[in-house]
């Protein structure tokens, strides 16, 4: 254990960050204690990133005060790196240990000033011995003996053992350079470890390294991360980001205390909307029968005469004023009911039924280049093996190929438990399908109701296939043939930012004007009545994921084709999807890194190598999958 432990400080109070006119934070208060390790969620754009950068002090905060105070260091790996490509892989890790050298270079000068006295010189002095013992102290403290050992722990763990230390940077990999700089960081090993996004670029066996080592650390961990099963064997405090309240909230006993404080706030919020809207019954009515009564001692002669009868209309005209005013009062301030779980509310249209096969080549979204391909999308293919259609990958839908020549297929038909003749319900047919390097898949058949998980390395060509399957992009060659509406919720947002509002987008394609559609967008709980007129260009990468995410839910399809659903958005809006995918009747094919999401899937699962299918057994031999749940 750190002896300096008990003068480790993080603490922020009343901080707040702006870029210019969009605040970012807003007077956050928060102190993470030594040796915790806690991470910070919250959707892309919520001001994660900056708030570790505060911490870090990569930044200043426009006003408040942040304390950081670590004795052992402070080691910070930003998201974004900044190296030198010139430098080699001994340069990074020397940069990384630069305060352990140099607490080296000052303990062999205290050394040497200790022995190099000559006979009859006096002895050294208490201010020396203290000052030489401070900096072996310090270099016990940071394990300073042991970090050439730790930084090859770091590199093989990493996956980085066969890096040669003269290498440029060069030469490595975007992924190698970002496991790279987490080596150096770990290999430090500073007291307080400030980590911004550090699963990324990790395969499996990396993460479950950096795990057990982040467990294992004696310090303070600090680790943005969208991981939920990074939040579980990690983390023991959580800290959320609110975007749009700007706020940091903090929650203890890790991911599932975090879980069970959101839940309980949920209930809290139901309970009093219920307590409101009795409170308004009960003032309504009691403002109607002080009226009542008000208007009835006109006419009753019970009431009395004079001076009596004045007193006793003044006392209900008293009664009469309050309710009113607490009327007015709960109508000014409602308590609106909790949004309602995210849910599918568009219904399949031919999941139990024979469904009609589109065969123009037409469809009725454009895919990623804008908004309008988002959520729904039809396509066709002709069954001579000449692929049809519009697409980001040619779209002017005139691209066209035989693939009788490349049907390597050594198996066909659907995957139905119905039998292979139950043409009715097949949703979408690829044989022979192929789009440059990146895909060549013999054949695959979805059926209605059925679930698939496309995996595969980086690369793979995991979302060229989805893009043809939602018919977002042409195979070179091949037949698509789809006999379902689609909904396609694409991995990267569009790249042409629309500038119709929220609203407009969100209804784009539908009858009618926007507005009619307010009601319906504001009920998933997503977004704010004053968000609806914001433009979509200005919305943050996670509220545009959001509007992706309210296109998908309230459209009806028959099969829905998602590419890192979970990407940008916050965790609890994660949960919330996985919740409706399981109620939802349709068909489901999706490709995710998320750990949690795969561990939870049921159903097939096809494996991609190098565009082609992994040799998993005779099922999916030759493509073949998406058998329907029973």
């Amino acid at each position: 254990m750190h002896p300096q432990r008990d003068r480790a400080q993080l603490a922020m109070k009343d901080v707040s960050k702006a870029y210019g006119d969009r605040s970012v934070l807003d007077q956050v208060t928060l102190t993470v204690r030594p040796g915790e390790k806690t991470a910070v969620i919250g959707e892309n754009g919520s001001g994660k990133s900056t708030l570790l950068r505060l911490m870090a002090g990569a930044e200043q905060p426009d006003t408040g005060e942040i304390t950081v105070r670590f004795p052992g260091g402070t080691g910070y790996l930003a998201q974004t790196l900044d190296l030198d490509p010139s430098d080699t892989v001994q340069d990074a890790v020397d940069a990384a240990l630069a305060e352990l050298r140099d607490l080296e270079h000052r303990i062999r000068e205290a050394e040497a000033g200790l022995s190099e006295r000559k006979p009859g010189d006096p002895g050294p002095t208490d201010q020396e011995l203290a000052a030489y013992g401070d900096l072996l102290t310090a270099y016990e403290d940071r394990d300073g003996y042991r970090a050439d050992a730790r930084t090859e722990a770091a590199l093989h763990g990493l996956g980085l053992a066969h890096l040669t230390r003269d290498r440029a940077l060069a030469t490595l990999s975007g992924g190698e350079q970002s496991r790279l700089a987490l080596a150096c960081v770990l290999a430090a090993a500073p007291e307080l470890l400030l980590l911004d996004e550090p699963t990324n670029h990790l395969d499996a066996r990396a993460v479950g390294w950096l795990e057990d080592h982040l467990r294992s650390h004696r310090g303070t961990v600090v680790a943005i991360t969208h991981d939920r099963a990074f939040l579980e064997r990690v983390t023991s405090v959580i800290l959320e980001v609110d975007r749009d309240l700007r706020t940091v909230t903090r929650y203890g006993d890790g991911w599932d205390g975090y879980r069970t404080a959101k839940a309980a706030a949920r209930r809290r919020w139901a309970q009093e909307h219920e307590e409101y809207l009795t409170d308004l019954a009960r003032t309504e009515e009691l403002v109607a029968a002080a009226g009542a009564r008000l208007a009835a001692t006109g006419g009753d002669p019970k009431q009395g005469f004079g001076k009596h009868r004045r007193s006793h209309e003044a006392k209900l005209s008293g009664q009469v004023r309050a309710a009113r005013t607490r009327l007015d009062a709960l109508r000014r301030s409602p308590v609106p009911p909790p949004p309602r779980p995210l849910a599918f509310t568009g219904r399949p249209a031919v999941t139990d039924g024979p469904g009609t096969e589109d065969r123009d080549g037409t469809a009725t979204g454009t895919g990623t280049g804008d908004w309008d391909g988002i959520a729904t999308g039809t396509d066709s293919g002709d069954r001579d093996g000449t692929a049809t259609g519009t697409g980001t990958g040619d779209r002017d839908g005139t691209a066209t190929g035989t693939g009788a020549a490349d049907r390597e297929r050594t198996a066909t038909g659907t995957a139905t438990r119905t039998g292979t003749g139950d043409r009715a319900r097949t949703l979408v047919e690829l044989d022979a399908v192929s789009v440059g390097d990146r895909l060549r898949l013999p054949s695959l058949r979805v059926a209605s109701g059925a679930r698939l998980l496309v995996t595969g390395e980086n690369g793979a060509g995991k979302t060229t296939l989805l893009r043809v399957l939602a018919g977002d992009l042409t195979p070179d060659t091949g037949t698509v043939i789809r006999r379902a509406r689609i909904g396609y919720l694409p991995q990267e947002l569009p790249a042409r930012p629309t500038r119709r509002t929220l609203l407009a987008t969100f209804a784009a394609g539908r009858p009618g004007f926007p507005d009619e559609y307010a009601d319906e967008l504001l009920a998933l709980g997503l977004f704010r009545p004053e968000d609806l007129d914001v433009p979509v260009a200005s919305l943050s990468v996670g509220q545009q994921r959001r509007l992706a995410l309210a296109r998908l839910v309230t459209r009806a399809a028959d099969l829905l084709v998602l590419d890192e659903p979970t990407n940008h958005i916050a965790l609890s809006l994660v949960e919330e999807l996985e919740q409706a995918l399981d109620q939802y009747p349709g068909a489901v094919v999706v490709v995710s890194h998320d750990r949690s999401f795969r561990a939870r899937f049921t159903g097939d699962v096809l494996e991609l190598r190098a565009g082609r299918p992994a040799d998993a057994g005779p099922a999916y031999a030759s493509g073949e999958a998406a058998v329907p749940r029973t």
